[in-house]
């Protein structure tokens, strides 16, 4: 019998991107350095942003830093406890979203992030 996987549920070595935002570039910068060194993550790209939100009955607009971090499904779940262990909002935000890449840089993310 064939399993067939969810629409949106990559294979286990399946890319993903992981999108988190912090309030400082030092935190951005923090959390990258952490993550790549314990190969949950092979790269993080860190960009200045704005976001706009409602946050306890009140409408935000404030400065972040978005940190994009290229993953494997596999590594998925350490990242995402790593990010609620080491992020410093109470609620962070963390979306994962599946891609294809050229062949050549997909087998980078898999070699960076093989435990």
């Amino acid at each position: 019998m064939t399993m067939t996987r969810p629409p949106g549920i990559p294979a286990p070595d399946g890319l993903l991107a992981v999108i988190t935002t912090t309030a400082t570039r030092d935190d951005a910068v923090r959390l990258a350095h952490i993550l790549v060194q314990r190969r949950l993550a092979a790269c993080a790209q860190i960009s200045a942003i704005e976001s706009v939100y409602v946050w306890a009955g009140a409408l935000q607009h404030e400065p972040e830093h978005r940190l994009v971090l290229k993953t494997t499904a596999d590594r998925y779940p350490a990242l995402e406890a790593a990010l609620a262990e080491l992020h410093p909002y109470a609620l962070p935000a963390i979306v994962r979203l599946p891609f294809d890449a050229s062949e050549a840089y997909g087998a980078w993310v898999r070699a960076s992030v093989a435990a």
